[in-house]
């Protein structure tokens, strides 16, 4: 299994973006989590199978019809605990 956290930035609180990340992440059988971040960013950890990781990153790139993606970064990282992907 293969893990990675996300740090997307732009117009993505309060439009629906950590709602619908889960929606993807479900649809790709990844675990994890999105939250957002006090500094108006949403983190999202995630892990799975590799190709899912990178199918949600591409996702991450477009978002919720409401959101404005600036950025998104990806580093490595431990795979998330428990199962399921939730929003926090």
């Amino acid at each position: 299994m293969s893990a990675a956290r996300f740090l997307v930035s732009g117009r993505v609180q309060g439009v629906f973006y950590r709602a619908s990340t889960r929606e993807q992440a479900v649809m790709l059988h990844l675990s994890g989590y999105a939250r957002n971040l006090p500094d108006g960013r949403v983190e999202v950890v995630a892990g799975g199978d590799a190709s899912a990781l990178d199918a949600l990153e591409r996702w991450l790139w477009q978002g919720p019809p409401a959101a404005q993606v600036d950025a998104v970064t990806r580093e490595p990282c431990a795979a998330p605990e428990g199962n399921g992907f939730h929003t926090a």
